[in-house]
């Protein structure tokens, strides 16, 4: 019962959320728990501080309960106290919610996701966890357990009376522990008719073949939204799709159309608009479309930021925005992988993989941060190995990924790059890429004009670049895409420091309605899909946390949080000690070479000594009292990761220390499963799709992001605050 010792800081989301529910309105509530607690001085709240709890209820999310327990846990109350305290106070449920949340260490990894499909077809749900060995899985459809859906991936068969539409949930187990997955809505999306009919709703000729109407309403939710259709205020029978398609128009189905959208907590309604036959086939104040709107059977993005440059000035700004997109990307469903600090070798690895991911009718998006250039109308991205006087065949070229992309016959190709445009002096080559396919579905985003630069700005310790800051008050919007970026285009003209010197463009040859928050609507047969899905979890897994028993009685935890794809923050935490030992610490060393581990960013007693200003995203899952280090470049193990855990310890009343060592061997984590670091001789054999044939340019590309910050560096492209830039924003420098 080690994790009782561990601090209240240690809950997960999950628990805090159930325990303010508990608490912030039952009469045995927050109140009588702060008065238990404060029967130890040290967790005694002043009148200010309960004042401060209470008023949180005037903020929407606010929670007086969620308030108390941070203010204990930065006094360090321990778990076992604060159930002790629930336990006097007679809270039974509280108790019950705290104690299953500290005895069951399964975690999940990979959450199903919530499917609409064509009736008659196959969905595939995966749900992957962590934890202790010996996990097993049941899924439930409803509270209905499904006989023998006893793995990690569920098949839903819509075509049989076994696999019918509802919500979905997965259960994992390790002997009598076990934690529930996300509910997932399974959604059999049915036309009104046996036969779609035309796209678009279309005038009245009096007796012309299969005219058809067809409107479509998007919401975003958690549960995802049910939807049902209206004609004048009257349901529409059977219209429970986003998309609204009405056969054989005639001038009886004119009037006024709205959309209700609901879930289990929310209600809303669309506008409503009047639909008319005849010459005029709209006249709406809300922003419907006269066509469907397809989703897209997947959405993927690979993210690239390049900063610690081997020959050229480093960068600071990739890391936050590269974090700041990722963030935002996730909650569009997207897949996302990011990355920081990749050579020639591992971005070409890492764009094979970014297309393996890809699929028809997939939307694929590659963001760029970092140095690079433009000659002969193409994009280069600069790798961290490339050579002070660098050309093309060091470099990655954009169009060249492009036109792999095409190949996989995605359905919307997105390059946002964050980079310079300046034309390359030293090389005088022109690419041959090859002919492009002549495909409607392009977006390119640059963050400054041809033949231009992009700056990085000194404001702070979290900015974003200037494209990035402005981007992500935008990404979330339900817009085109090309839409999107022009707001993003007007906002970033509103920065004086820059005007004149960066503008956003955009080059585009969408010719749909294709935006980010499309939903996911996965085509027939779902092995694609299921390969993409196991593709990208094997390249997120963490090792599971273990407990090492030393040979002098001291346990050490050792666990693992992610920072990016290829970044791994690694703690180790005493949690029992013999009563003869006064003093022990367990630190990592015997790292491999081949990683980047910094001496400086190992075994540091907090996660703000790790050199990252992304720590506050990833410590608040992690346990306090540890020694962290931080491991990058994780795609450069060629063998599983081994490293050691050298225990220190004083015994009462002697000065000299014993040590004790343990060999651990994690595996390969995190992107390094993926083996982007191959040997020389296998990497042109395995880049074919994104590699330069010999004696050409390369090709290029980078990955994600999600917090503000700024920095000046001399780079070649800027930074700004996260607030609104004002015109004087201080100390710009053009890379």
């Amino acid at each position: 019962m080690a994790e009782w010792s561990m601090s209240v800081g240690s809950l997960g989301e999950d628990v805090v959320a159930q325990l303010c529910e508990l608490l912030d309105t039952a009469s045995r509530g927050w109140r009588k728990l702060a008065e238990v607690a404060g029967a130890e001085k040290r967790f005694k709240c002043s009148e200010e501080e309960l004042e401060m709890c209470s008023l949180k209820v005037l903020e929407p999310r606010g929670s007086p309960t969620q308030c108390l327990l941070q203010l204990l846990a930065e006094r360090d109350c321990s778990l076992k106290y604060l159930l002790a305290c629930l336990d006097k106070m007679g809270h039974a449920q509280a108790c019950q919610v705290l104690s299953g949340a500290v005895q069951n260490p399964i975690h999940i990894t990979v959450q199903p996701e919530s499917r609409t499909v064509a009736g008659g077809t196959q969905v595939a749900l995966t749900c992957w966890a962590s934890g202790p060995p010996g996990l097993s899985y049941q899924w439930f459809c409803g509270k209905q357990e499904l006989p023998g859906a006893t793995a990690p991936e569920l098949v839903v068969d819509t075509g049989t009376s076994q696999g019918q539409p509802g919500w979905y949930i997965c259960r994992v187990n390790c002997g009598v522990n076990y934690t529930f997955s996300r509910w997932a809505h399974v959604q059999v999306e049915r036309s009104s008719s046996p036969s779609s009919g035309g796209k678009r709703l279309l005038p009245d000729h009096g007796g012309a073949a299969d005219p058809a109407a067809a409107a479509a309403c998007r919401a975003m939710g958690n549960p995802p939204p049910q939807y049902q259709w209206f004609r004048n205020r009257q349901p529409v029978e059977g219209a429970r799709a986003p998309q609204l398609q009405v056969k054989l128009v005639t001038t009886a189905e004119r009037g006024s159309y709205s959309c209700r959208v609901f879930n289990l907590f929310h209600e809303v309604w669309s506008r409503e608009v009047e639909v008319e036959i005849g010459p005029r086939l709209f006249n709406s104040g809300g922003s419907w479309q006269d066509r469907d709107r397809d989703g897209a059977t997947d959405k993927v993005a690979l993210l690239i930021g390049n900063m610690h440059y081997v020959h050229h000035k480093h960068l600071k700004a990739p890391m936050v925005d590269v974090h700041a997109l990722s963030s935002l990307l996730r909650q569009l469903d997207f897949k996302v992988v990011s990355l920081l600090d990749l050579c020639k070798a591992e971005m070409q690895m890492a764009v094979n993989e970014f297309l393996l991911l890809l699929d028809k009718g997939v939307y694929g998006l590659l963001y760029y941060a970092g140095h690079g250039y433009e000659n002969f109308g193409n994009s280069f991205m600069v790798p961290i190995d490339a050579p002070s006087s660098y050309t093309s065949a060091h470099c990655l070229c954009v169009q060249r990924v492009l036109r792999s992309m095409q190949q996989r016959h995605t359905a919307l190709n997105i390059f946002l790059l964050d980079m310079c445009r300046k034309r390359n002096l030293n090389d005088n080559l022109i690419p041959q890429v090859g002919a492009l396919q002549v495909t409607a579905n392009i977006v390119f985003g640059y963050a400054t004009c041809a033949d231009a630069e992009a700056y990085e700005l000194s404001q702070g310790e979290l900015s974003n670049g200037i494209f990035m800051s402005f981007l992500k008050r935008w990404l979330v919007e339900d817009e085109k895409i090309t839409v999107l970026l022009d707001k993003v285009a007007e906002d970033m003209g509103t920065l004086e420091i820059t005007r004149g010197r960066q503008a956003l463009e955009l080059r585009s040859n969408l010719s749909e309605r294709r935006a980010l928050t499309d939903p996911i609507q996965p085509a027939e047969g779902q092995e694609e899909s299921s390969v993409r899905n196991l593709q990208w979890a094997k390249a997120h897994v963490l090792p599971e946390s273990r407990h090492l028993c030393f040979d002098c009685g001291v346990a050490v935890q050792l666990g693992f949080a992610a920072e990016f794809s290829n970044i791994m923050i690694i703690y180790t935490r005493i949690v029992a000690t013999p009563k003869e030992i006064a003093r022990c610490e367990a630190k990592l060393t015997d790292i491999p070479e081949e990683l980047d581990a910094d001496l400086k960013f190992t075994n540091r007693e907090s996660p703000e000594e790790l050199g990252s200003p992304l720590s506050p995203t990833w410590s608040r899952d992690v346990p306090s009292c540890c020694l962290y280090s931080r491991l990058c470049g994780l795609q450069k193990l060629r063998q599983e990761l081994v490293f050691t855990v050298c225990l220190q310890y004083q015994y009462r009343g002697m000065e000299d220390f014993v040590e004790e060592r343990r060999a651990v061997n994690v595996g390969k984590p995190l992107i390094a499963k993926l083996n982007l670091r191959l040997g020389d001789g296998d990497r042109d054999a395995a880049g074919d799709a994104s590699a330069s044939p010999p004696g050409s340019e390369a090709s290029g590309s980078p990955l994600s992001g999600s917090l503000p910050g700024s920095w000046a560096t001399g780079a070649h492209w800027l930074n700004a605050p996260e607030e609104t830039p004002s015109p004087d924003t201080p100390d710009v420098h053009s890379l």
